[in-house]
Protein backbone atom coordinates (compact mmCIF):
# COMPACT_ATOMS: atom_id res chain seq x y z
CA UNK A 1 0.00 0.00 0.00
CA UNK A 2 1.01 3.61 -0.48
CA UNK A 3 2.07 5.87 2.36
CA UNK A 4 -1.31 7.65 2.42
CA UNK A 5 -3.01 4.44 3.52
CA UNK A 6 -0.39 3.41 6.07
CA UNK A 7 -0.37 6.91 7.58
CA UNK A 8 -3.66 8.74 7.07
CA UNK A 9 -5.94 5.71 6.76
CA UNK A 10 -4.39 4.22 9.89
CA UNK A 11 -5.07 7.49 11.70
CA UNK A 12 -8.71 7.34 10.56
CA UNK A 13 -9.04 3.72 11.69
CA UNK A 14 -7.55 4.47 15.11
CA UNK A 15 -9.78 7.47 15.65
CA UNK A 16 -12.90 5.52 14.64
CA UNK A 17 -11.78 2.77 17.03
CA UNK A 18 -11.86 5.21 19.95
CA UNK A 19 -8.27 6.39 20.29
CA UNK A 20 -7.62 10.09 20.91
CA UNK A 21 -6.19 12.38 18.23
CA UNK A 22 -2.73 12.19 19.81
CA UNK A 23 -2.85 8.40 20.19
CA UNK A 24 -4.08 7.99 16.63
CA UNK A 25 -1.17 10.08 15.36
CA UNK A 26 1.31 7.88 17.24
CA UNK A 27 -0.22 4.70 15.84
CA UNK A 28 -0.24 6.16 12.32
CA UNK A 29 3.38 7.32 12.56
CA UNK A 30 4.53 3.84 13.52
CA UNK A 31 2.47 2.19 10.80
CA UNK A 32 4.12 4.42 8.18
CA UNK A 33 7.61 4.10 9.68
CA UNK A 34 7.65 0.37 8.89
CA UNK A 35 8.43 1.27 5.26
CA UNK A 36 11.49 3.32 6.27
CA UNK A 37 13.17 1.59 9.22
CA UNK A 38 16.16 0.10 7.39
CA UNK A 39 19.53 -1.14 8.65
CA UNK A 40 21.07 2.05 7.25
CA UNK A 41 18.69 4.23 9.28
CA UNK A 42 19.22 2.16 12.43
CA UNK A 43 22.99 2.51 12.10
CA UNK A 44 22.62 6.27 11.71
CA UNK A 45 20.44 6.47 14.85
CA UNK A 46 22.43 3.96 16.89
CA UNK A 47 19.39 1.69 17.14
CA UNK A 48 19.33 -2.13 17.34
CA UNK A 49 20.11 -3.76 13.97
CA UNK A 50 17.47 -6.47 14.56
CA UNK A 51 14.73 -3.82 14.47
CA UNK A 52 14.94 -3.36 10.69
CA UNK A 53 11.47 -3.55 9.14
CA UNK A 54 12.47 -2.86 5.53
CA UNK A 55 15.53 -2.90 3.29
CA UNK A 56 16.90 -0.34 0.91
CA UNK A 57 17.62 -1.53 -2.61
CA UNK A 58 21.37 -1.24 -2.09
CA UNK A 59 21.14 -3.15 1.20
CA UNK A 60 19.48 -6.06 -0.58
CA UNK A 61 21.99 -5.97 -3.42
CA UNK A 62 24.83 -6.06 -0.87
CA UNK A 63 23.42 -9.10 0.93
CA UNK A 64 25.34 -12.35 0.43
CA UNK A 65 23.88 -14.34 -2.44
CA UNK A 66 23.85 -17.47 -0.32
CA UNK A 67 21.19 -19.09 1.85
CA UNK A 68 22.05 -16.85 4.81
CA UNK A 69 21.49 -13.70 2.77
CA UNK A 70 18.13 -14.94 1.51
CA UNK A 71 17.08 -15.80 5.04
CA UNK A 72 17.88 -12.29 6.26
CA UNK A 73 15.80 -10.82 3.44
CA UNK A 74 12.92 -13.20 4.18
CA UNK A 75 12.88 -12.44 7.91
CA UNK A 76 12.13 -8.81 7.20
CA UNK A 77 9.78 -9.03 4.23
CA UNK A 78 7.73 -11.98 5.49
CA UNK A 79 7.38 -10.49 8.98
CA UNK A 80 6.20 -7.01 8.02
CA UNK A 81 5.03 -6.91 4.40
CA UNK A 82 4.10 -10.38 3.11
CA UNK A 83 2.77 -12.27 6.11
CA UNK A 84 2.52 -15.99 5.18
CA UNK A 85 -1.00 -17.35 5.02
CA UNK A 86 -0.61 -21.10 5.62
CA UNK A 87 2.72 -22.45 6.83
CA UNK A 88 1.30 -26.00 6.77
CA UNK A 89 -0.39 -25.94 3.35
CA UNK A 90 -0.55 -29.27 1.52
CA UNK A 91 1.44 -28.76 -1.67
CA UNK A 92 2.42 -31.01 -4.55
CA UNK A 93 6.07 -30.97 -5.48
CA UNK A 94 9.44 -31.12 -3.78
CA UNK A 95 10.31 -29.63 -0.43
CA UNK A 96 12.12 -26.61 -1.88
CA UNK A 97 9.02 -25.61 -3.81
CA UNK A 98 6.73 -26.42 -0.88
CA UNK A 99 8.74 -24.18 1.46
CA UNK A 100 8.33 -21.23 -0.89
CA UNK A 101 4.67 -21.90 -1.66
CA UNK A 102 3.88 -21.82 2.06
CA UNK A 103 5.26 -18.27 2.25
CA UNK A 104 2.54 -16.82 -0.02
CA UNK A 105 0.76 -13.91 1.63
CA UNK A 106 -3.00 -13.72 2.03
CA UNK A 107 -5.56 -12.20 4.36
CA UNK A 108 -7.02 -13.65 7.58
CA UNK A 109 -4.20 -16.02 8.47
CA UNK A 110 -3.35 -17.55 11.83
CA UNK A 111 -0.21 -15.40 11.77
CA UNK A 112 -2.34 -12.27 11.40
CA UNK A 113 -4.30 -13.23 14.51
CA UNK A 114 -1.04 -13.72 16.39
CA UNK A 115 0.36 -10.44 15.03
CA UNK A 116 -2.61 -8.47 16.37
CA UNK A 117 -2.61 -10.40 19.65
CA UNK A 118 1.09 -9.61 20.08
CA UNK A 119 0.24 -5.89 20.11
CA UNK A 120 -2.42 -6.34 22.80
CA UNK A 121 -1.55 -4.47 26.00
CA UNK A 122 1.68 -3.35 24.36
CA UNK A 123 2.63 0.10 23.07
CA UNK A 124 0.88 2.32 20.56
CA UNK A 125 3.92 1.66 18.38
CA UNK A 126 3.16 -2.07 18.46
CA UNK A 127 -0.39 -1.29 17.36
CA UNK A 128 0.93 0.74 14.45
CA UNK A 129 3.23 -2.05 13.30
CA UNK A 130 0.38 -4.55 13.51
CA UNK A 131 -1.81 -2.28 11.37
CA UNK A 132 0.89 -2.04 8.71
CA UNK A 133 1.19 -5.82 8.59
CA UNK A 134 -2.60 -6.24 8.46
CA UNK A 135 -3.00 -3.70 5.65
CA UNK A 136 -0.25 -5.27 3.58
CA UNK A 137 -1.91 -8.69 3.71
CA UNK A 138 -4.63 -7.12 1.52
CA UNK A 139 -2.35 -5.24 -0.89
CA UNK A 140 0.28 -7.99 -1.19
CA UNK A 141 -1.87 -11.11 -1.22
CA UNK A 142 -0.73 -13.81 -3.67
CA UNK A 143 2.92 -12.70 -3.50
CA UNK A 144 5.60 -13.96 -1.09
CA UNK A 145 8.20 -12.14 1.00
CA UNK A 146 11.03 -14.38 -0.16
CA UNK A 147 12.97 -14.29 -3.44
CA UNK A 148 11.32 -16.78 -5.81
CA UNK A 149 10.74 -16.62 -9.56
CA UNK A 150 8.27 -19.51 -9.55
CA UNK A 151 6.11 -17.83 -6.89
CA UNK A 152 6.40 -14.12 -7.69
CA UNK A 153 6.93 -13.88 -11.45
CA UNK A 154 4.43 -12.29 -13.84
CA UNK A 155 4.01 -13.01 -17.54
CA UNK A 156 2.32 -11.60 -20.65
CA UNK A 157 -1.16 -12.33 -19.24
CA UNK A 158 -1.49 -9.33 -16.94
CA UNK A 159 -4.53 -7.12 -17.50
CA UNK A 160 -6.08 -4.11 -15.84
CA UNK A 161 -9.79 -3.27 -15.73
CA UNK A 162 -9.91 0.35 -16.88
CA UNK A 163 -13.15 2.35 -16.41
CA UNK A 164 -14.32 4.23 -19.50
CA UNK A 165 -17.51 6.10 -18.75
CA UNK A 166 -20.11 3.57 -17.66
CA UNK A 167 -18.12 0.65 -19.07
CA UNK A 168 -14.95 -1.17 -18.12
CA UNK A 169 -12.24 -1.96 -20.68
CA UNK A 170 -9.78 -4.81 -20.23
CA UNK A 171 -6.31 -3.50 -21.09
CA UNK A 172 -3.07 -5.44 -21.13
CA UNK A 173 -0.45 -4.04 -18.76
CA UNK A 174 3.01 -3.23 -20.13
CA UNK A 175 5.91 -3.64 -17.72
CA UNK A 176 9.29 -2.02 -18.24
CA UNK A 177 12.42 -1.55 -16.18
CA UNK A 178 13.03 2.19 -16.26
CA UNK A 179 13.46 3.60 -12.78
CA UNK A 180 13.96 7.12 -14.15
CA UNK A 181 10.42 7.25 -15.53
CA UNK A 182 7.25 7.34 -13.42
CA UNK A 183 4.47 4.83 -13.94
CA UNK A 184 2.27 5.86 -16.87
CA UNK A 185 -1.18 4.89 -15.61
CA UNK A 186 -2.95 6.60 -18.51
CA UNK A 187 -1.35 4.18 -20.96
CA UNK A 188 -0.96 1.20 -18.62
CA UNK A 189 2.86 1.23 -18.49
CA UNK A 190 4.42 0.30 -15.14
CA UNK A 191 8.01 -0.09 -13.96
CA UNK A 192 9.04 -3.47 -12.54
CA UNK A 193 12.22 -5.32 -11.64
CA UNK A 194 14.49 -6.81 -14.29
CA UNK A 195 13.60 -10.37 -15.31
CA UNK A 196 16.07 -12.82 -13.80
CA UNK A 197 15.94 -16.53 -14.57
CA UNK A 198 17.78 -17.22 -11.30
CA UNK A 199 15.07 -18.58 -8.99
CA UNK A 200 16.40 -16.91 -5.82
CA UNK A 201 17.37 -13.53 -7.33
CA UNK A 202 16.34 -10.57 -5.17
CA UNK A 203 14.64 -9.23 -8.31
CA UNK A 204 12.03 -11.92 -7.68
CA UNK A 205 11.13 -10.71 -4.18
CA UNK A 206 7.51 -9.89 -3.35
CA UNK A 207 5.63 -8.04 -6.09
CA UNK A 208 8.78 -6.60 -7.67
CA UNK A 209 7.92 -8.27 -10.98
CA UNK A 210 4.64 -6.30 -10.94
CA UNK A 211 6.29 -3.08 -9.74
CA UNK A 212 4.23 -0.69 -7.63
CA UNK A 213 0.99 -1.64 -9.36
CA UNK A 214 -0.31 -3.95 -6.57
CA UNK A 215 0.00 -1.07 -4.08
CA UNK A 216 -2.22 1.36 -5.99
CA UNK A 217 -5.68 1.65 -4.46
CA UNK A 218 -7.43 2.33 -7.78
CA UNK A 219 -6.28 -0.74 -9.70
CA UNK A 220 -8.23 -3.88 -10.47
CA UNK A 221 -6.02 -6.40 -12.22
CA UNK A 222 -5.87 -10.05 -13.25
CA UNK A 223 -2.92 -12.34 -13.90
CA UNK A 224 -1.81 -15.99 -14.08
CA UNK A 225 0.52 -17.00 -11.22
CA UNK A 226 2.56 -20.13 -11.93
CA UNK A 227 1.94 -21.48 -8.42
CA UNK A 228 -1.82 -21.54 -9.17
CA UNK A 229 -1.21 -23.68 -12.26
CA UNK A 230 -1.91 -20.58 -14.38
CA UNK A 231 -5.44 -20.09 -13.17
CA UNK A 232 -6.45 -16.46 -13.52
CA UNK A 233 -6.50 -14.51 -10.27
CA UNK A 234 -8.42 -11.24 -10.01
CA UNK A 235 -7.36 -8.54 -7.54
CA UNK A 236 -9.89 -5.76 -6.90
CA UNK A 237 -7.93 -3.21 -4.86
CA UNK A 238 -10.67 -0.58 -4.29
CA UNK A 239 -13.00 -3.18 -2.78
CA UNK A 240 -10.23 -4.96 -0.87
CA UNK A 241 -8.64 -1.80 0.53
CA UNK A 242 -12.01 -0.77 1.92
CA UNK A 243 -12.34 -4.20 3.52
CA UNK A 244 -8.83 -3.84 4.93
CA UNK A 245 -9.88 -0.55 6.54
CA UNK A 246 -12.92 -2.20 8.11
CA UNK A 247 -10.68 -4.92 9.54
CA UNK A 248 -8.23 -2.35 10.89
CA UNK A 249 -10.98 -0.56 12.82
CA UNK A 250 -12.12 -3.86 14.30
CA UNK A 251 -8.54 -4.85 15.19
CA UNK A 252 -7.87 -1.51 16.87
CA UNK A 253 -11.07 -1.79 18.88
CA UNK A 254 -9.82 -5.18 20.04
CA UNK A 255 -6.49 -3.63 21.04
CA UNK A 256 -8.35 -0.97 23.05
CA UNK A 257 -10.16 -3.72 24.94
CA UNK A 258 -13.58 -3.44 23.30
CA UNK A 259 -13.53 -7.12 22.29
CA UNK A 260 -12.11 -10.04 24.31
CA UNK A 261 -10.75 -11.85 21.22
CA UNK A 262 -9.50 -10.96 17.78
CA UNK A 263 -11.16 -13.20 15.21
CA UNK A 264 -10.59 -13.81 11.51
CA UNK A 265 -12.93 -12.41 8.88
CA UNK A 266 -14.58 -9.88 11.19
CA UNK A 267 -14.97 -6.36 9.85
CA UNK A 268 -16.35 -3.20 11.44
CA UNK A 269 -19.08 -2.08 9.10
CA UNK A 270 -21.01 -0.09 11.68
CA UNK A 271 -18.25 2.48 12.20
CA UNK A 272 -16.93 2.52 8.63
CA UNK A 273 -19.89 2.25 6.30
CA UNK A 274 -21.28 5.76 6.95
CA UNK A 275 -18.10 6.88 5.13
CA UNK A 276 -17.90 3.98 2.65
CA UNK A 277 -19.13 5.92 -0.39
CA UNK A 278 -16.63 8.72 0.23
CA UNK A 279 -13.80 6.24 0.81
CA UNK A 280 -14.64 4.26 -2.31
CA UNK A 281 -14.61 7.46 -4.33
CA UNK A 282 -11.09 8.51 -3.41
CA UNK A 283 -9.75 4.96 -3.48
CA UNK A 284 -10.65 4.91 -7.20
CA UNK A 285 -8.83 8.13 -8.10
CA UNK A 286 -6.35 7.12 -10.81
CA UNK A 287 -3.04 8.72 -9.89
CA UNK A 288 0.30 7.45 -8.66
CA UNK A 289 0.34 9.74 -5.63
CA UNK A 290 -2.43 10.30 -3.13
CA UNK A 291 -5.33 12.67 -3.68
CA UNK A 292 -5.23 13.18 0.14
CA UNK A 293 -8.71 11.74 0.57
CA UNK A 294 -7.69 9.88 3.72
CA UNK A 295 -6.17 13.07 5.18
CA UNK A 296 -9.36 15.00 4.54
CA UNK A 297 -11.44 12.24 6.15
CA UNK A 298 -9.17 12.13 9.19
CA UNK A 299 -9.45 15.87 9.75
CA UNK A 300 -13.21 15.62 9.28
CA UNK A 301 -13.43 12.89 11.92
CA UNK A 302 -11.33 14.53 14.62
CA UNK A 303 -11.63 18.20 13.78
CA UNK A 304 -7.85 18.42 14.06
CA UNK A 305 -5.22 19.22 11.46
CA UNK A 306 -3.06 16.30 10.36
CA UNK A 307 0.58 17.04 9.51
CA UNK A 308 2.31 15.23 6.68
CA UNK A 309 4.33 12.19 7.65
CA UNK A 310 7.88 13.09 8.66
CA UNK A 311 10.13 10.13 9.14
CA UNK A 312 12.54 12.10 11.36
CA UNK A 313 9.82 13.41 13.66
CA UNK A 314 11.17 11.55 16.73
CA UNK A 315 14.85 11.21 15.80
CA UNK A 316 16.12 13.97 18.09
CA UNK A 317 14.21 12.58 21.06
CA UNK A 318 15.83 9.17 20.57
CA UNK A 319 19.35 10.52 20.11
CA UNK A 320 19.12 12.73 23.22
CA UNK A 321 17.43 10.21 25.54
CA UNK A 322 19.34 8.53 28.34
CA UNK A 323 16.63 5.85 28.56
CA UNK A 324 16.07 5.13 24.88
CA UNK A 325 13.62 2.30 25.55
CA UNK A 326 11.12 4.88 26.83
CA UNK A 327 11.12 6.93 23.63
CA UNK A 328 8.74 6.59 20.68
CA UNK A 329 11.47 5.01 18.55
CA UNK A 330 12.63 2.83 21.41
CA UNK A 331 9.15 1.36 21.76
CA UNK A 332 8.89 0.99 17.97
CA UNK A 333 12.19 -0.91 17.82
CA UNK A 334 11.17 -3.23 20.66
CA UNK A 335 7.83 -4.02 19.00
CA UNK A 336 9.50 -4.61 15.63
CA UNK A 337 11.95 -7.09 17.13
CA UNK A 338 9.12 -8.99 18.83
CA UNK A 339 7.13 -9.19 15.59
CA UNK A 340 10.13 -10.47 13.63
CA UNK A 341 10.94 -13.02 16.32
CA UNK A 342 7.39 -14.31 16.39
CA UNK A 343 7.02 -14.75 12.63
CA UNK A 344 10.50 -16.23 12.20
CA UNK A 345 9.86 -18.70 14.99
CA UNK A 346 6.53 -19.81 13.52
CA UNK A 347 8.19 -20.36 10.13
CA UNK A 348 10.90 -22.50 11.73
CA UNK A 349 8.44 -24.44 13.88
CA UNK A 350 6.54 -25.39 10.72
CA UNK A 351 9.65 -27.15 9.43
CA UNK A 352 10.18 -24.57 6.69
CA UNK A 353 13.89 -24.21 5.91
CA UNK A 354 13.54 -20.75 4.38
CA UNK A 355 14.25 -19.29 7.80
CA UNK A 356 16.53 -20.99 10.32
CA UNK A 357 18.44 -19.96 13.40
CA UNK A 358 21.46 -17.77 12.88
CA UNK A 359 23.44 -20.03 15.21
CA UNK A 360 22.77 -23.72 14.82
CA UNK A 361 23.36 -24.43 18.49
CA UNK A 362 20.96 -21.80 19.68
CA UNK A 363 17.88 -23.33 21.26
CA UNK A 364 14.57 -22.46 19.63
CA UNK A 365 12.33 -20.92 22.22
CA UNK A 366 9.74 -18.21 22.63
CA UNK A 367 11.43 -14.83 22.66
CA UNK A 368 14.71 -16.09 21.21
CA UNK A 369 16.58 -13.68 18.96
CA UNK A 370 15.97 -15.36 15.61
Amino acid sequence: MQRDFHYYATYCAAYLAGYSHEESEEIAYSAALVDFCSATLLKELGGPADAATTQLQMEMMDMPGDRYGRQEITRIWASFHFLPYDLHARVKGGRRYRDKYRMICNTNSDLLVETVQLAKEASLQAAGIAMHVLADTWAHRYFAGTPSLVINNTNYHFYEDVPEGDEVKLRRVTFRHSTSKPDDIENGIYTNTIYQMIEDSVMNLGHGRAGHLPDYSFVKYRYLPAWAEYEEYVKDNPAEFLQAFRQMVYALKYLRGEYPEFEKEVYDTESVDPYAVEIDRFLRVRRTDSDLGWKTLGEQLSGKGLPEFRMDRHFDEYRAAAEKDETVLGRFFAAAIRQKQMVSLRIMESGNRIVTLRKKRRRIREGADV
